[in-house]
């Protein structure tokens, strides 16, 4: 019974991961510019002695959904929503290159534009500062215009330009922090051509009916493999009774 119950184990770990996966898309369902994650089972066939015929279940994020979200106008200066494939440059926590389609910027307290979750927005000249100012918007090219603290707002000064990068001819991988970079390292080429929508932004692209459906086939294939389990336990019951010897 041992093949049944180690197979069936590893088709529930399979489900777990599938579950988890489905539940980091649902929590991120309103989060701007999110990818999905997608998650595959796959075959794999064990060798040796006695175990030629024993095939285990494994399942795990093999990927990202790179379909774009629905682009919504908000009205707000400091949002953008990247045209075509195009993709923000961010400085990501461990200070290397990585990329996002979140266009929820922010100004810190210390003038740094970020992205919605804090992660810095990458200029022409390194990370974007901001001084002081009564004002800012970001044109369709991706340059930052700021009205400084007393200024003439019909004279706007260009402060800096944000770095797109495009993925074309280039493998990504999304990371734990739900960034882009390079498989394997190295960063991507600037596309000098790529535009932004100003004051839109761009959701998820998590439609959470159909993550809801996927969660629930993944919790009742759990509750196959569970019942299989249970059923593997009761024939080892019945065949130990069958076999036992009369006092």
């Amino acid at each position: 019974m041992d093949r049944v119950i180690y197979t069936s184990l590893t088709a529930m770990r399979g489900s777990m991961a599938r579950q988890t996966a489905i539940a980091n898309n649902l929590a991120n369902a309103q989060t701007p510019g999110f990818r999905a994650d997608l998650a595959e089972a796959q075959t794999l066939w064990l060798h040796g002695s006695g175990a030629d015929s024993r095939a285990v279940s494994s399942e795990e994020v093999v990927g990202a959904d790179m379909r774009a979200g629905t682009i919504t106008a908000t009205g707000r200066d400091l949002d953008v929503a990247m045209a075509g494939d195009a993709m923000l440059v961010v400085q990501a926590p461990n200070g290397e290159e990585a990329y996002t389609r979140r266009g929820d910027l922010q100004v810190s307290p210390s003038g740094l534009l970020t992205t919605g979750d804090g992660h810095p927005v990458q200029g022409s000249q390194g990370p974007v500062t901001i001084p002081p100012a009564d004002s800012i918007k970001v044109d369709q090219e991706g340059r930052v215009f700021i009205v400084p603290a007393g200024g003439d707002p019909e004279n706007p000064q260009e402060v800096d330009r944000l770095r797109l990068a495009t993925p074309t001819g280039s493998e990504i991988v999304k990371g734990l922090d739900n960034l882009f970079r390079v498989k394997g390292g190295g960063i991507l080429p600037d596309d000098p051509e790529a535009r932004v929508i100003t004051r839109s932004i761009e959701g998820s692209n998590v439609t959470a009916t159909v993550a809801l459906v996927d969660m629930i086939e993944a919790s009742k294939a759990w509750d196959s493999q569970l019942k299989l389990i249970s059923d593997a336990r009761d024939m080892d019951s019945a065949t130990a009774n069958l076999m036992a010897l009369p006092r």
